[in-house]
């Protein structure tokens, strides 16, 4: 680390997905490349950058070719790991801040690295009048989640739900939305938590899910 805000070689984890800041990954881990990763990881209590794919594939491929992603990604912490046999890692990451990548390099096992510099959180933002049914049916689903999930089950969102904040909403609707992962990418991007959760209340409303 050359400063509070920048991380130098960043293990990087390129994955067909979008990871919001506030959200939980569930991870099973089985390239060498990765398992390594992850225990020095966890050993040192160090984070991992999640970017996502724009060419290729999570697992390696002779056939797939070069892997490319993102230059913003999310900073994720494990929170959990399990390893039920070897070669096998069940992982629970925790989304952190976003982050900009500087410099990438490949090394030769595969692992990617990065310099990255930290990206601000989100502001904290009300949810304002005319959003707030779209908050109202995000406290619906995860009550609805309550029920149904057994105990030996995991919800798909983290508790403190706040439901009066632009960013915690914007930032799970995208997560349950099946939304392109190009636009996810966008959304997550996107400096304004208000404008992002404008964004997804018209996705919602057009499918009906959160209508006034």
């Amino acid at each position: 680390m050359t400063n509070s805000l920048s991380l130098s070689s960043l293990p990087l984890f390129p994955l067909g997905t979008v990871l919001f800041p506030g959200g939980f990954l569930p991870l099973r881990i089985f390239e060498v490349r990765y398992l390594d990763m992850i225990s020095r990881c966890h050993k040192a209590g160090a984070p991992f950058g999640v970017v996502s794919l724009t060419h290729g594939r999570e697992v390696r491929d002779a056939n797939g070719g070069a892997e490319s992603f993102s230059d913003v990604g999310t900073l994720a912490t494990i929170a959990g790991l399990e390893t039920p046999q070897p070669g096998l890692m069940l992982v629970r990451g925790e989304a952190a801040q976003r982050f900009r990548i500087t410099h990438r390099q490949q090394l030769r096992h595969g692992l990617w690295i990065a310099d990255v510099n930290r990206l601000d959180d989100d502001m904290v933002v009300p949810v304002p009048e005319d959003l707030q049914e779209t908050a109202r049916a995000l406290g619906r689903l995860i009550e609805s989640l309550k029920q149904r999930t057994t105990p030996e089950g995991q919800l798909p969102l983290m508790p403190p739900y706040r439901l009066d904040d632009c960013g915690w909403v914007a930032n799970r609707w995208c997560e349950l939305l099946p939304l392109p992962l190009k636009l996810k990418q966008q959304l997550m991007e996107l400096e304004n938590p208000l404008i992002r959760l404008e964004l997804v209340s018209d996705v919602l409303s057009r499918t009906g899910i959160a209508s006034d």
